[in-house]
């Protein structure tokens, strides 16, 4: 079988995980951003999109001899007009290379035609595919070393399995959302964290809060927060009362940011901007998709990032976003943490929240001080996922035993009972908690008020339950929890405390 050599300037098909092939062209890498290591991959950047990524070189394919194929199994409008950039930069690149051959017979001089230089120097015409920070590619950039790999024309070497793709809001940022995950760094980490071994997984148990005494050193970072509900309200403020520099951003600007600009906060215009602006950027915001959105979207996260830049996500999401996204900040070079939090708004405003962490291990060490400002205790569980796993693990248990409270009061109230004695009986026994007696004397008295919205603890026990779809393990104890808590919602309990739950028994 014959050899294919891919060299820089070269169109090519990159495939990624589970997401389509697309067009793309070999390209120069800037100079601060390193290649994986210990993969053979190219540079790629891909037309019709502001994406570009390295890609290992078992998932390339040369773009003429696989086009008819593609355009076969791909029929999405944003991967047409891909292809269409392709060939309007072909057209223009075979100009060149005429207008080029013309003037050398004119002059009887035999010119040498090589579509590689002409690639190169029609960059370009293709400013969607440039980033700011890459400077253009001159007939001087080095090529990488040659890569070999087995070809005989379409298909072979290695098959992609496929399907028609609909069109996504999103996909132009699938590419980056597959790239290699850097290695992550080894170095030790700091004397006062305490390090337990559970299998595979490393525990790092970081010593308590010391917020209240307010005997923290704030670090010297410069340091960003995306989002100011109910959590991230509580944890900015604690930032900045323990001396941290913080540059604030919220998608309702007004109300929110102005508190905190009067505390001493710096005010960022776009998620891209505090994220140029500072050295560690937290994020916090509701579900999934507001998550991807921050980073993904106009003027989001990652249009920020640059090599070194930290990002550190602290919503409570599904592992696979938090793969996607750790994936997308660390192919622009940035490094990346998840670090969801356990309470609740009362919680936060104490400084009293448990942090669960995963990802790049420095990272949580340059927190330190942040998370000692904003909780009493973090744990870092190893890679990114991890986190997200066991979070949504702790709000199930927490949403499920929440709808079992409220059946075991309204049960109290239905047969005669007196709800008060119940809860008295209750917090005399083992069960006896301050969220026990706090949410009981709630329902109680009425009060609503969210310090954990329903919402979000049933968007927690949708995705745990989805988990244990993936793992093939049974949740019907949540399964029978969400049913309830999607009645309540029903009832327009959304934007309650998740204690509103009792209402789904009463009406």
């Amino acid at each position: 079988m014959a050899t294919v050599h891919l060299r820089i300037g070269d169109l090519v098909w990159g495939k990624l995980g589970r997401y389509p092939p697309w067009p793309g062209k070999v390209v120069s890498p800037p100079k601060d951003l390193k290649k994986p290591r210990g993969k053979k991959c190219h540079f790629v950047k891909f037309f019709g999109t502001e994406d570009h990524a390295w890609i290992k070189v078992e998932q390339l394919k040369p773009y003429h001899p696989h086009k008819e194929e593609m355009i076969k199994i791909n029929k999405g409008k944003r991967f047409q007009q891909a292809v269409d950039a392709v060939e309007d930069f072909l057209k223009k690149a075979k100009g060149k290379e005429q207008n080029s051959e013309s003037k050398g017979d004119s002059k009887g001089k035999k010119t040498s035609t090589k579509p590689l230089k002409i690639l190169e120097e029609d960059d370009e015409d293709l400013s969607a595919l440039k980033d700011p920070s890459e400077k253009d590619l001159t007939d001087s950039d080095p090529e990488p070393s040659t890569v070999e790999r087995l070809g005989a024309g379409p298909g072979s070497g290695f098959k992609w399995e496929s399907s028609p793709v609909k069109d996504d809001p999103h996909l132009h940022h699938f590419l980056l959302s597959q790239s290699e995950k850097p290695v992550s760094s080894l170095e030790p980490i700091s004397k006062r964290l305490k390090i337990i071994e559970e299998d595979t997984i490393t525990s790092i148990q970081a010593a308590d809060s010391t917020a209240i005494n307010g005997s923290i050193i704030p670090t010297d970072k410069r340091i960003g927060f995306l989002g100011l509900g109910l959590m991230g309200s509580g944890v900015v403020s604690n930032l900045l009362k323990m001396g941290h520099v913080v540059t604030v951003w919220n998608r309702t600007a007004e109300k929110q940011c102005d508190l905190f600009i009067q505390e001493g906060a710096r005010l960022g215009r776009t998620p891209a901007e505090v994220v140029s602006m500072c050295d560690i950027t937290f994020s916090c915001v509701s579900d999934p998709k507001a998550a991807r959105d921050l980073v993904l979207g106009p003027s989001g996260v990652l249009q920020g990032i640059r090599p070194g830049k930290c990002y550190v996500e602290m919503s409570t999401v599904d592992p696979e976003t938090i793969t996607e996204l750790s994936q997308v900040i660390t192919s622009r070079g940035g490094r990346f943490l998840e670090a969801p939090v356990a309470g609740s708004q009362q919680l936060s405003n104490d400084g009293m929240l448990v942090i669960v962490a995963a990802g790049d291990r420095t990272v949580y060490e340059d927190c330190s001080s942040c998370f000692q400002a904003m909780g009493k205790t973090s744990f870092f569980l190893g890679e990114a996922g991890h986190a997200a796993r066991m979070m949504l693990i702790l709000n199930m248990v927490q949403g499920s035993f929440m709808a079992t409270i409220a059946e075991g009061l309204t049960l109290a109230q239905a047969t005669g009972q007196s709800q008060q004695t119940f809860l008295d009986i209750l917090c005399q026994g083992q069960m006896a908690s301050t969220f026990v007696d706090q949410k009981c004397q709630n329902i109680l008295q009425g009060n609503f008020k969210p310090d954990y919205y329903l919402k979000h603890i049933q968007k927690d026990l949708r995705l745990a339950i989805s988990m244990g779809d993936t793992a093939n393990h049974p949740t019907p104890m949540a399964a029978a929890a969400n049913e309830v808590y999607k009645r309540a919602k029903a009832l327009d309990q959304s934007d309650n405390d998740m204690s509103a739950v009792y209402r789904a028994y009463i009406h």
